[in-house]
């Protein structure tokens, strides 16, 4: 949640508006739910890269590697499924660059925690 914190409210907060035409308002409404689904997703996705990390054995079990695993989901299922939503959505280029940064900051770093964690 820091992360996301940072990148859409610091780092992107402005951008990210304008490009998708959330409001603070809009984006205010319905918060606790947006975010207990949200947090709901995190642990499937941190499910799914723990599984991943257990296939490897304990020395293979490392930050960088739990990183690379997550990172290449990321880019093999996540980003052609988000740039496909986009397309057909007629979302900026911009948008998609914030939105898909994000997720691939976001898994790398669970991943590389997993990783990192160890735990079997």
């Amino acid at each position: 949640f820091l992360l996301g914190f940072l990148w859409y409210t610091k780092l992107f907060g402005k951008a990210w508006q304008a490009e998708s035409g959330v409001t603070d308002e809009r984006a205010q409404s319905g918060m606790g739910l947006s975010h207990g689904l949200a947090f709901l997703m995190m642990l499937v996705l941190a499910y799914y890269f723990n599984n991943i990390m257990n296939h490897h054995g304990a020395e293979d079990q490392t930050f960088i590697h739990g990183a690379f695993h997550a990172a290449y989901s990321i880019v093999k299922y996540g980003l052609p499924l988000m740039a496909i939503n986009y397309l057909y959505q007629k979302r900026s280029l911009k948008l998609f660059l914030i939105d898909v940064g994000y997720a691939l900051a976001f898994c790398a770093l669970m991943g590389g925690i997993l990783g990192a964690l160890h735990l079997g």
